[in-house]
């Protein structure tokens, strides 16, 4: 697989990640799956397939029922990268995940992270 070593990384080690940094600060793994959901479009039992199988990330996403296009609204910086100005459409992908994740964890309401597209807290 040509790229960045990070699209043949299984989801299945980046999500268990992700829930433990969100219950950190006291949000919930519903949270993290209403963030991904959101985002790539995989139902709760498609969300439990793609952990289950192991898939990599570059299969996660290019696998994703239907990309949401508010995505194009998330910005901001995200391990030193300014997320709307990552060339590469796969990582660029994954970091607006990386992004949601650090917003739930910083105590954003959901509504917000969503950008408008969904209730709760």
């Amino acid at each position: 697989m040509t790229g960045h070593r990070i699209f043949g990384t299984s989801f299945a080690s980046i999500y268990p990640l992700y829930v433990a940094k969100a219950e950190r600060k006291q949000r919930t793994r519903a949270e993290v799956d209403q963030i991904i959901t959101w985002l790539t479009g995989y139902d709760a039992a498609g969300l439990e397939r793609a952990v289950a199988s192991g898939v990599d990330l570059a299969t996660f996403f290019a696998e994703a029922p239907a990309f949401n296009p508010d995505a194009a609204l998330i910005t901001g910086v995200v391990c030193g990268c300014r997320v709307e100005e990552v060339e590469d459409p796969l990582m660029r992908q994954i970091r607006s995940l990386d992004k949601l994740i650090d917003e739930l964890a910083r105590g954003k309401k959901m509504t917000a992270i969503l950008r408008g597209g969904g209730g709760g807290r």
